[in-house]
């Protein structure tokens, strides 16, 4: 099987892996920073790449992974050393026998640390490798794994790359087991711990990491991500827009009809006569099929996105700048016209937050879920 076919916890379905990707876009300033600590000697053990979900964080750790396992190997210098050289980019030709490495997850000088695969025997992990289904954190045993592989010594005494990805998954156990090895870090190796959620993090881990921070990417940088992932987004401003600048969000909404089906949530609520329940009934339909657990999802998603603009367009009293679909902006008005108004949909938010997650915690039809919510969107409306 090869490695673009593999179940991986840390691959978005559908798009190539982080370590597949070549080109990083909209994140120059933290490639900067990285190098400007290397070219000035200071290249710090730990790193902590933070930022949203979906913007490169893991691209830049397996950029910064590459680069460094290229580097000649220091030579302890002296009087007569060359000068060093002072790199500019984190650029590594494809071609390079580590970049072929790296891709096809044989790369000796790397370590990544995600989640396994659920069960707790070996026939149980097995039988969820082949159906996809993972642990749902980073175990202690996992971080062993990670610990004797820095106790071995590399054959060429060169450099070592862990990427930790994503950091926010590793559960009690397994955050204490690798703050010891970044209290006691081994020599010539570089730890990348990717965090979507930094203030999840032990403190103590956070202390010991210098940190690199990555921000939403503009519609261009987006546009252009997408373009590399193999996905055309003709709407890009209004994907930019609703993804909140997260290359992972887009390629989402791109792959389960995210735009079409935020459209439809909006027709809903814009008929003069009130809810539409006919087209609630139709809606809710979108839960039937393959793939159902994953666009329940992302129809809860959108319900947030839908909320979070609402409360924040009768706060602030003008619609978003970028409108994911026609008349969206006419429509938050004429909902949200008032700084009361925007109270009241932010209680609302909250309300059907507490009750989708109790829905989920005891199994409700996703049908009745998602009706629920839609019925205490239109009671919050016309109140």
């Amino acid at each position: 099987m090869s490695a673009n076919q593999i179940h991986e916890a840390d691959r978005v379905e559908g798009a190539p892996h982080p370590r597949e990707t070549e080109t990083l876009f909209g994140q120059d300033q933290a490639e900067q920073d990285f190098l400007l600590a290397l070219n000035s000697n200071r290249l710090h053990h730990g790193w902590l790449i933070s930022g949203p979900k979906g913007v490169g964080k893991a691209t830049l750790a397996w950029r910064i992974a590459r680069f460094l396992l290229t580097l000649p190997p220091e030579d302890g210098g002296g009087m007569f050393a060359p000068e060093p050289q002072v790199h500019r980019s984190l650029n590594v030709d494809p071609e390079h026998p580590v970049s072929h490495r790296i891709r096809a997850l044989s790369e000796p000088g790397v370590f990544l640390l995600r989640r396994g695969f659920a069960g707790s025997t070996d026939s149980a992990r097995e039988k969820a490798r082949q159906d996809g289904k993972f642990a749902a954190d980073i175990r202690v045993n996992e971080v062993r794994e990670l610990s004797s592989y820095l106790h071995m010594s590399m054959a060429d005494g060169g450099r070592r790359v862990v990427i930790v990805d994503s950091a926010d998954e590793m559960n009690v156990n397994a955050a204490n087991a690798l703050l010891k090895m970044l209290e006691e870090p081994p020599a010539r190796t570089v730890m990348l711990l990717i965090s979507h959620q930094p203030s999840r993090l032990l403190p103590t881990i956070r202390s010991r990491c210098r940190e690199l921070r990555l921000h939403a990417l503009s519609s261009g940088n987006m546009q252009l991500a997408l373009t590399q992932a193999g996905f055309e987004a003709n709407d890009s401003p209004a994907l930019s827009e609703m993804a909140a600048g997260s290359v992972g969000e887009a390629l989402k909404h791109l792959q389960q009809d995210g735009l079409p089906l935020y459209a439809e949530l909006l027709s809903l609520f814009s008929s003069s006569r009130g809810l539409d329940r006919p087209k609630a009934l139709n809606f809710v339909n979108a839960l039937n099929g393959k793939g159902a657990d994953a666009k329940l999802e992302l129809i809860l998603g959108l319900f947030d996105l839908f909320l979070a603009r609402l409360a924040r367009t009768g706060a602030i009293g003008a619609p978003p700048r970028v409108e994911i679909v026609p008349g969206e902006g006419n429509l938050l008005m004429q909902l949200a016209p008032s700084v009361h108004k925007a109270r009241d949909w932010a209680k609302a938010a909250q309300e059907i937050t507490d009750r989708t997650r109790h829905g989920k915690s005891v199994n409700l039809d996703p049908a009745s879920l998602v009706l629920d919510t839609v019925f205490k969107i239109h009671q919050t409306a016309v109140a």
